[in-house]
């Protein structure tokens, strides 16, 4: 006899509470091994596999292409064959006849049923080009395919957009992302600062050793380096901007994990350097690189974006001046780096210098800390990016 085991959304981080059904690598019927990856997940912070936590056959799926579960919720039952699993063919023979064993695709059992509701074949369903995730088929994209079919438009099953309107679906990240945006935005009082750092001498600094370093060592050093050791010791000095808020209750930590905000395609990733407090500039500049490329290759682990204790968004990268960046909960602030620009700065004497400024702005949880510590964080940071231009 076999043994029925339950799979359910595990939590892929400590802030993750949800995620949505990316793909399904597995159909029912098919024999899966322990710790073999059954499904592709998507939250706002990266894409995760869920390994099968038994051996067995893939019984029953609970949990369709596009659908968003919270954690704890059931995502499949697999019969486990460690006490003798029922043959795999007893287990394909409950199928849904619709859901044949040479299908290409996997359709959720919802896609399915209305399929043969509305009386569209297997041959003809194959044949019409999904928007879900990985080119699958939604029921969004059956419903206009048939509303097509009936005007006498002629379509492939994609969606077409009128003249004048275009309708995109959320993707499962950009969703989550938005979730997050408007519980951080709506429960934590947002309060920012900015101020306006010469960054001269770091610019030379990296253009002098830049093309050095690499050749030696093989690492890129970047000005958004010397940022994040800026910002890792004036958060040693100004530690309740590295905390969260639990309750009445603020909880400090003493390490320091700072996530740094990356651009792909889907939306934002944060991959996080963790232990800054404990790295060298050099040590900083190969951990941002490599979690960068990560980041744009869609390689990033759940551990590569969990336990991060405060945030930086570079749009500087973009060409934008000055922005106000939204907390990440369960963080208390993020810190915004603007682009630099040279600019006319008269000296303590008077004098006039071309000099290389760039404003860095700082948001924070008005519940956690006041405005004058903020002013005192950004004071430090300036101080150290001003001054601290060594290589290490």
């Amino acid at each position: 006899m076999s043994q029925d085991i339950p799979v359910t959304l595990p939590k892929l981080g400590e802030s993750i509470m949800n995620a949505t059904i990316v793909q399904w690598f597995k159909k029912v019927g098919d024999h899966v091994k322990k710790d073999e990856p059954l499904l592709e997940v998507s939250t706002d912070k990266v894409n995760s596999e869920i390994p099968s936590p038994v051996s067995g056959v893939l019984k029953e799926i609970h949990a369709a292409i596009d659908q968003d579960l919270n954690v704890g919720e059931l995502l499949a039952i697999i019969a486990s064959t460690s006490a003798g699993a029922e043959p795999i063919a007893a287990v394909q023979a409950q199928k849904p006849a619709a859901a044949s064993a040479d299908m290409q695709e996997f359709y959720s059992p919802a896609l399915l049923r209305q399929a043969k509701e509305q009386g569209v074949p297997l041959s003809e369903l194959e044949r019409i080009a999904g928007t879900g995730a990985g080119g699958r088929i939604t029921k969004k994209d059956l419903e206009d395919y048939l509303a097509a079919k009936r005007s006498g438009t002629p379509t492939c099953g994609r969606a077409l957009p009128t003249a004048d309107v275009e309708r995109v679906k959320m993707s499962g990240m950009r969703k989550a992302i938005a979730d997050n945006m408007v519980r951080s935005f709506y429960e934590a009082p947002h309060a920012s600062l900015i101020c306006e750092v010469d960054v001269t001498g770091i610019t030379r600094l990296v253009q002098k050793e830049r093309d050095a370093i690499l050749e030696k060592q093989g690492i890129k050093l970047t000005i958004s380096s010397f940022v994040v050791r800026a910002i890792t010791r004036a958060l040693q000095e100004f530690p309740f901007l590295n905390s969260s808020l639990d309750g009445d209750t603020i909880v400090v930590k003493r390490f320091v994990n700072l996530g740094v905000a990356v651009s792909v395609e889907q939306g934002v990733m944060v991959p996080v350097i963790k232990h800054c407090q404990s790295l060298k500039l050099l040590e900083i500049a190969k951990n941002l690189a490599d979690l960068s490329q990560k980041a744009r290759s869609g390689t990033l682990s759940p551990d590569d974006v969990k336990e991060g204790t405060v945030t930086m968004t570079n749009f500087g990268m973009s060409g934008i001046q000055i922005g106000i960046p939204i907390i990440r909960y369960p963080e208390v602030a993020i810190v915004g780096v603007g682009a630099i620009q040279k600019r006319v700065i008269p000296l303590e004497d008077d004098l006039l210098a071309v000099r290389s400024m760039m404003s860095i702005s700082l948001t924070f949880d008005h519940r956690v800390l006041d405005g004058m510590y903020g002013c005192g964080f950004l004071a430090a940071l300036k101080k150290h990016l001003e001054n601290d231009l060594i290589i290490e």
